[in-house]
């Protein structure tokens, strides 16, 4: 069979990402030590975090006021004005950070894109992760970008029909278990399983190593090697 698009993920497939968030997290934890314990805090930060998605959705803004209320939440009226101030201050860096691809991104792109059409399928705030392509210098290697609210079989089986593809003609290639992998594979494609260290506890499901459309990849750099394998 002949692949004829391959997807992407962007965070933590292509750049670092979740790091940032880690850093950020731990800092407002130590800002809140006064108030709670560690584990105490960062429970309440990741349940928020998924209490708040159906509201904020992904990315780093909603992260932002997720802090704000857990430290609402753990500190109370003991919670300063200078506290948050710090917390936005956060956000904002958070926002900033520097897009540091992972070692051989663009090659590997380069050779994908040999092979089939890319497209970059990946979710949270529009203007961020636009922000963050562009910073990349990856965006003219790919035919198609889709920043999408949250990644469902739906979103696929939308993205192959608009383009034309049967599911079987396309892979899907990311680190989240949960929002590339088993939706993809609902869906109907091929799927690449790229895990890394410090994935959000949200994004983890088990895998589906049965399903003989899956894979899982040591780096992104195998991925070429396997399409050329699917048949």
């Amino acid at each position: 069979m002949t692949i004829k698009l391959i997807c992407l993920d962007a965070d933590d497939t292509l750049w670092h990402n979740m790091r940032h968030f880690h850093e950020t997290e731990d800092a407002l934890i130590d800002m809140l030590r006064p108030f709670a314990q560690v584990d105490i805090t960062r429970e309440r930060m990741i349940a928020c975090e998924i209490r708040n998605l159906p509201l904020y959705g992904y990315g780093a803004k909603g992260f932002t006021l997720s802090m704000i209320e857990t430290a609402v939440e753990v500190a109370g009226e003991r919670l300063s004005a200078g506290m948050i101030a710090g917390i936005l201050a956060a956000g904002r860096a958070l926002l900033a950070h520097p897009v540091l691809l992972f070692d051989g991104v663009q090659d590997t792109l380069e050779r994908l894109a040999h092979i089939a059409p890319l497209v970059l399928v990946t979710k949270g705030d529009l203007l961020h992760q636009e922000s963050k392509l562009a910073a990349s210098g990856l965006g003219e290697l790919f035919s198609g970008i889709e920043i999408v609210s949250d990644k469902k079989a739906d979103t696929f089986r939308a993205l192959f029909s608009r383009m034309n593809i049967d599911p079987q003609e396309a892979v899907m290639a990311g680190d989240s278990m949960r929002s590339d992998i088993l939706p993809a594979l609902e869906a109907g494609a091929w799927a690449a399983f790229i895990p890394q260290e410090g994935a959000w506890v949200h994004e983890s499901a088990a895998a589906p190593w049965d399903h003989p459309c899956f894979t899982q990849l040591q780096r992104l750099a195998d991925l070429p090697d396997w399409i050329t394998t699917i048949d």
